[in-house]
């Protein structure tokens, strides 16, 4: 592994942690691209070949070289150059690649120093427990380790979110390989076994360097201590990591602030939140009732509060509910969990979120804010941030948001896809295009991601891809109406009216399945049907849309930026004005 410091120009490269600096500004960057960007530097003034990056960067994968070229066009971008051009990187034709700035290395201090910001990743606990019924209960404990982790200490420690150290369960790759893939000083793995009301888990850490265990510890204790454990574990890994607590930070792993839950409680939400993670409705359902059965044997579980509160906002934003009952439900909820437990991050995140699609603006961003500062690595609560940014029109910020949600969760289709969609809506089709791909060669399965590919092939005039991207979110989603809705704007824009007007009616006559008027509107805008998009948008006005909050951003309703109509509305939902993107 690459190690010492790199400058050049007005960047430092701190090669071991892959972390890119621009003064004291920390550049986000995805794990592969910094790979890539600490490759080149290390070899700066020498010619790397396609063919060599592609096996360092993608050892055990076949990945076509558009891969290689999207991640060369990424790091242009965020060395400020233009993605075409030659600046830092030299591209030769047909050869590879070539760092031509001047570059000042200097070496890094002691081996067992610490960097200035370590990366953790808690890979899935093993569960040695009778069979895969437990699967759900050393899954949750690893969720549930990751985020006491996260909230250790921000500023020393990052931790990679939970989709993305998922990815690893039952791996057969090496600590090297996982930290490489990750961008990771250091991994924790731990395996649980469970008997009755008996718990015993044994967890260990580990340096990527040099493969070294630093900690070991086996902890046998009843299922109301299990939180215990998890302080104790936090507190051997800033020990052995070296991290200086602050006194807030000493006095929250204190063993008499520990709080003992009720056991029949905390297996009910962790059940709760297994289900919760299908994304299906079926499973939202399955773990709302989990949340609330939880309830009735601990009516002060904060977490089970916001979890009802996430089911519930999801049962909305994916139209599977009535929007206002459902967004009732979810504000209700995630004030009730803030208030039981002040210091709950996922809490705020959670009313935030539902704040913003209830167009609930005042002192909205202050809940954002909180939940940041509360727990800096629950990754989807920077994308849900962004997504309030780039509605109030501050574009830069919500592209710096999620990039760093991004840089917390890596290997998640859905913050990928997330990241795709900010730079869809900020007009940088290059930049979501990459994303959105890079979403997909994790899972090739997720219609979202297709579906806003899609979207992003109209806006760069790339008819042929845009349906066939269209085409296979509807096959991955099984013909959902958002995606059906998204094949009609294809076939709209690329001239096939028939098409579309079939697909429309298709979906007018649906009978029980939701079809959201938000998505019918942007077919209509998409070919500058004025007056048919605003009949749809005053339709998913009045239904309380949690699409609107897209509505001044959406490349398919420029056409309508300077009708009175148009205006007007978006001045009913919050907005002063429509201001240029």
């Amino acid at each position: 592994m690459f190690s010492g410091q790199y400058e050049f120009g007005a960047y430092r490269l701190e090669a071991q942690s892959r972390m890119l600096f621009r003064g004291g500004d920390h550049v986000a960057l995805p794990p592969k691209a910094a790979e890539l960007l600490v490759a080149l530097v290390h070899a700066a003034g020498r010619v790397l070949t396609r063919e060599e990056l592609l096996q360092r960067l993608w050892p055990d994968t076949v990945v076509e070289e558009g891969s290689l070229t999207s991640h060369i066009s990424l790091l242009r971008k965020a060395l400020g150059e233009d993605p075409k051009a030659q600046g830092c990187i030299e591209t030769l034709p047909k050869r590879g690649y070539r760092f031509v700035a001047s570059v000042k290395r200097s070496e890094s201090q002691a081996p067992d120093s610490r960097v200035d910001r370590a990366m953790l990743v808690v890979l899935p606990f093993e569960n040695l427990s009778a069979g895969e019924r437990y699967d759900y209960f050393s899954e949750g404990l690893t969720e549930e380790m990751i985020t006491e982790l996260a909230r250790l200490s921000p500023e020393h420690l990052g931790v990679i979110a939970r989709t993305s150290a998922m990815q690893f369960k039952s791996t057969t790759k090496t600590i090297a390989q996982i930290g490489s893939e990750l961008g990771v000083s250091h991994v924790l793995e731990g395996s649980v076994r469970r008997v009755g009301e008996r718990v015993r888990i044994t967890a260990q850490l580990i340096r990527v360097s040099d493969e070294s265990h630093l900690w070991a510890q086996s902890y046998e204790r009843g299922l109301h201590d299990v939180l215990e454990v998890q302080a104790e574990v936090a507190r051997a890994v800033a020990r052995e990591i070296q991290i200086k607590l602050t006194p807030h930070e000493q006095r929250r792993l204190d063993p008499d602030k520990t709080r003992s839950i009720n056991s029949q409680a905390y297996e009910l939400y962790l059940r709760g939140r297994h289900f919760w993670y299908r994304r299906t409705e079926e499973g939202i359902r399955k773990s709302i009732e989990c949340f609330e059965e939880a309830l009735r044997y601990d009516p002060n579980f904060a977490a089970a509060y916001d979890g009802i509160s996430d089911a519930h906002t999801m049962l909305a934003c994916r139209g599977m509910t009535p929007a206002l009952e459902s967004f009732h439900k979810a504000k209700t909820a995630a004030r009730q969990a803030v208030r039981l437990q002040p210091d709950l991050g996922e809490g705020y995140a959670s009313l935030a979120h539902v704040r913003l699609h209830d167009w609930d603006w005042v002192g909205l961003e202050s809940d954002f804010r909180q939940a940041v500062e509360l727990d800096p690595g629950y990754a989807i609560a920077h994308y849900w941030y962004a997504e309030y940014l780039m509605a109030m029109g501050r574009t830069r910020e919500a592209l710096g948001r999620v990039a760093h949600g991004l840089e917390l969760d890596p290997l998640n289709s859905v913050i990928n896809a997330s990241v795709g969609m900010v730079r869809y809506l900020a007009r940088d089709y290059d930049g979501a295009l990459i994303a959105l791909r890079r979403g997909l060669e994790i899972d090739p399965t997720h219609y979202v991601s297709y579906l806003r590919m899609g979207l992003v092939c109209l806006q760069k005039n790339l008819p042929n891809e845009a349906i066939d991207a269209m085409r296979q979110a509807v096959m991955h989603s099984g013909g959902s109406t958002e995606a059906l809705a998204g094949l009609a704007q294809a076939h709209a824009v690329t001239g096939d009216k028939l098409a579309m007007e079939r697909i429309v009616k298709e979906l007018g006559e649906s009978g029980d399945r939701y079809v959201s008027p938000y998505n019918i509107a942007r077919v209509y805008g998409a070919i500058d049907d004025k007056q048919r998009a605003l009949e749809w948008l005053e339709r998913a006005y009045r239904e309380h849309n949690p699409d609107l909050i897209e509505l001044t951003r959406e490349p398919s309703f420029a056409g309508l930026h300077s009708d009175a109509k148009f205006r007007e509305l978006v001045e009913r939902i919050g907005w002063r004005s429509v201001d240029p993107i």
